[in-house]
């Protein structure tokens, strides 16, 4: 028998500057890395295949950069630990601006790591370049990003790292870029020193005690209260909700801090702006003495177009954003500081006067009839009730509320389904597992954002609700989910039409242009690509659906729910905001 040919021996490999970066992360307990292979980026993803099978940070490959940002966001999402992303040069770059704009937006943690050709290449028109001298993507980044920078040296890196890593989780978080020319990613690297990384994720509060006190003595004076609580109240919810409890005081919620927020609760008033319910601005047009607002950025949706009932001279604004402020010029007190420790100051006032006699009024007691079931507006029961073939979206949201799995994460896409779910899905969860991306309003954010919450956390039920419209823009990123068993489900509201172009041009009087889109069976499409999937026809088909067993599957589902596009979403405010009807 002939001699076997013998493999060729590897040689021992020398630590790099991009097992430097690597190392870094795993020291943050950063354990998924997002992001698309190109040449120049090729050391990185060299050494996360090196980390990967030491048990350190891996890389999960998207379809398209805009796709691995979303990812990025949805991982941080689910575990509160930085979301990163890696792109190659030139157009990897520039596909990552979208996801990127909408993390800064969102105020979410990213670290966005970009390649750039070799350093001697600089403008000589390499292929990709995208150095200062050609499309600079540094320049470009400059724009949607809290820390931007260019490593133009090997020494520069791990300084860079935690300047960018400190930038990205300061208050208000969002993301950092680091540019990497592929030579010093290649550049030999010496063992580093630890870093101390509890003082990089370490968030400095500074609390107003005198403002808190002078709303003490506010507190003491009035005899009714609301409270309005948005997306930024985050975890400090149960502390906001017992002071309610405490004082008798009616809340209602942002668009954002619906997420937050068990909606059954009997003080509950409802959503405030866009497609919100009569109750909650019952409550604010009525006779209070006060209004709280905690965790509110004061965006156009959340506050109405920043109407008058809201923010007036009876405001105090209550945020652990002092950049919020700045669109309360109106109001008599600003308190800045962690919202928990304000209100475990505020609870132990109130506490103490309790004990002296004192109490405070309901300001509308019998408003809780004005909310259905905790889902709608009550003249819409026949809505959220009936069984129709195409399903109502009312239908679908009562359904949604009632038979999800509390403890499923939510990733809610743009367009109609905003409203849906605003005005009829009934959120049971202080926890925050409704998400979505509504500040820059990015069209197939939810799939992306699934796909990375549901690879930080693939034990929970993670549902992506996406329109057909949006899921057209990203669908591929639904074979991510098939190559690394995801159990997530993904519901197109298949209605063949940009909804909300359509709904917005009909309420504003607009010409019916650029809506209508091609008839497309999501579940055979999906079916092409591995996913299992099934079509829903009507209201009937919806009760036979077991969400905790879809979610056990190995891998991915696709739900291709066929929606009556002819309801009408409650979005009049918002058309009234673009100023397309007369006095809008």
């Amino acid at each position: 028998m002939p001699n076997p040919v013998p493999l060729p021996q590897s040689n021992p490999h020398t630590p790099n500057q991009a097992d430097l970066l690597v190392d870094f992360l795993h020291q943050l307990k950063i354990d998924t890395v997002f992001g698309v292979p190109g040449g120049a980026i090729e050391p990185l993803y060299d050494a996360l295949a090196r980390s990967e099978r030491k048990g350190g940070p891996r890389i999960i490959t998207a379809r398209h950069e805009s796709g691995a940002a979303f990812m990025a966001d949805g991982y941080y999402r689910e575990t509160g630990r930085l979301g990163v992303v890696c792109s190659t040069t030139g157009p990897g770059a520039t596909n990552l601006i979208t996801g990127v704009s909408s993390a800064l937006s969102e105020n979410v943690p990213m670290l966005v790591i970009t390649a750039q050709t070799s350093l001697p290449k600089f403008g000589r028109r390499a292929l990709q370049d995208s150095s200062c001298t050609a499309i600079d993507t540094v320049a470009m980044l400059k724009h949607c990003t809290l820390f931007n920078t260019l490593i133009s040296h090997p020494d520069q890196l791990r300084a860079k790292l935690i300047a960018a890593t400190m930038s990205a989780q300061r208050k208000p978080g969002g993301p950092a870029h680091i540019s990497i020319p592929s030579d010093i990613l290649r550049a030999p690297a010496t063992a580093a020193s630890r870093c101390h990384m509890d003082l990089l994720l370490n968030q400095f509060i500074f609390n107003d005690d005198s403002s808190v006190a002078r709303l003490c003595e506010k507190l003491g004076r009035v005899d009714s209260m609301a409270v309005y609580i948005d997306g930024g109240v985050g975890a400090a919810t149960a502390s906001v909700v017992k002071f309610c409890e405490l004082t008798n005081t009616p809340f209602v919620v942002g668009l954002t801090g619906k997420y937050w927020v068990d909606e059954t609760h009997p003080l509950y008033r409802g959503v405030y702006g866009f497609a919100g319910h009569e109750s909650a601005r019952a409550l604010l047009r009525g006779d209070v003495d006060l209004v709280l607002a905690v965790g509110a950025a004061m965006d156009e949706l959340s506050t109405a177009g920043w109407d008058s009932h809201l923010l007036n001279t009876k405001l105090v604004h209550i945020d652990n954003n002092l950049e919020h402020f700045a669109r309360t010029p109106m109001a008599n007190l600003h308190v800045g500081g962690d919202i928990t420790a304000i209100f475990s100051h505020l609870i132990s006032f109130v506490r103490e006067q309790l004990l002296r006699g004192r109490r405070w009024l309901c300001c509308d007691p019998d408003a809780r009839s004005n909310l259905y079931g905790g889902y709608a507006q009550l003249e819409d029961q026949d809505k959220c009730l009936g069984a129709s073939a195409p399903v109502k979206p009312q239908e679908l949201m009562y359904h949604l509320s009632l038979k999800l799995p509390p403890e499923t994460r939510i990733f809610i896409d743009a367009g109609n389904i905003w409203s849906w779910m605003t005005h009829y899905f009934c959120n049971r969860s202080q926890e925050g597992y409704l998400r979505s991306g509504m500040n820059l309003g990015a069209m197939a954010w939810s799939v992306g954002a699934a796909v990375g919450s549901a690879a930080a956390n693939p034990r929970v039920p993670t549902l992506c609700l996406v329109g057909d419209g949006a899921y057209l823009m990203s669908a591929q990123e639904i074979t991510v989910a098939v190559q690394h068993q995801l159990p997530v489900i993904f519901m197109v509201l298949n209605d063949g039409a940009y909804g909300m172009v359509m709904h917005g041009q009909r309420l504003g009087g607009a010409e019916p242009v650029g809506w209508e889109l091609t008839q497309v069976d999501y579940a055979a499409l999906a079916r092409a690509m591995g996913v299992k999937s099934l079509v829903i026809h009507s209201t009937h088909e919806l009760v036979d659906l077991d969400y905790q067993a879809l979610s056990r599957h190995p891998g991915p589902t696709l739900i291709d729910v066929r929606l009556d596009r002819e309801e009408v979403p409650p979005m009049a405010q918002r058309v009234r905001d673009l100023g397309t009807t007369p006095g809008g």
